[in-house]
């Protein structure tokens, strides 16, 4: 396995904005770190559901369709290009005027957050299940791991909120552009 690569995707993945970290980081500079621990908690229970839900989903694909591998590694390749160019235009981070979100609410956003989803069809497509497959336990595992790192990344953003924001307005076009030229890298080397 190309660990690498897979490190490198699943934290460039999980830390660049999306709805898990916005919300986490704008819950934490409203609510506070404590405060916003319950929204946090609500999107582990869900993301480690849904990342479940993948690996079933992926391990019976790729049992039932086994020729299927070569066409996700495009999807998971072009996808990868996809946030590389959506990072690289983002702008800063903005502000939100959202209310505040508990458990119930991060729960529910695993299940409407196609980042998420992509994020668990590609970790299982493209890296682990072409090293581990049928091994329902490994493949269990994993997805702890992905839905792990996952709620790691959303207690940074919440942790750090303000500090973030500060950040990425200040740096913002570096930080975007390194990110985005790390998955391309990580797309690119899917087939080498």
């Amino acid at each position: 396995m190309a660990w690498a690569n897979f490190i490198a995707y699943i934290i460039i993945t999980g830390i660049t904005p999306g709805p898990n970290n916005i919300a986490s980081m704008s819950s934490g500079s409203r609510q506070g770190f404590k405060k916003g621990l319950s929204f946090n908690f609500g999107i582990l229970v869900g993301f480690t559901i849904l990342m479940m839900l993948v690996t079933f989903f992926c391990s019976t694909l790729s049992t039932l369709i086994p020729k299927v591998q070569p066409y996700l590694l495009v999807v998971g390749a072009g996808y990868m290009l996809y946030l590389a160019w959506h990072i690289f235009r983002a702008g800063t981070v903005s502000d939100s005027n959202q209310r505040e979100f508990g458990f119930r609410e991060g729960f529910i956003l695993q299940f409407a957050n196609i980042k998420t989803l992509i994020y668990g069809i590609v970790s299982m497509q493209v890296y682990i299940m072409p090293n581990y497959p049928n091994d329902m336990l490994v493949l269990s595992l994993f997805a702890f791991m992905l839905a792990f790192v996952g709620f790691l990344c959303t207690l940074t953003w919440s942790a750090f909120g303000s500090a973030m924001k500060v950040f990425f307005s200040k740096y913002s076009k570096a930080t975007n552009t390194i990110m985005a030229l790390l998955l391309v890298y990580c797309a690119v080397s899917l087939f080498f």
